[in-house]
């Protein structure tokens, strides 16, 4: 499974997840959903906004876990 580490992400930098979504130009109602890892896909200009406001790598926000069964 994919794991969202963004809120870790905006704590590193001090920043609220209504500023982060006003300057990568989405809705605070998209963040959320990515934020809580409900969304089932992320649009590459969207991951590459988010890194370059964060100063982060993809691999800072998105985590794989295996399933456990």
């Amino acid at each position: 499974m994919i794991i969202v580490n963004l809120d870790v992400e905006l704590a590193k930098k001090k920043m609220r997840s209504g500023d982060l979504a006003d300057r990568i130009g989405i809705t605070p109602a998209n963040l959320s959903i990515l934020k809580t890892g409900k969304a089932k896909a992320i649009r590459f200009s969207t991951l590459e906004a988010i890194c370059k406001e964060l100063d982060c790598t993809p691999g800072d926000i998105l985590e794989y876990r295996a399933d456990e069964d």
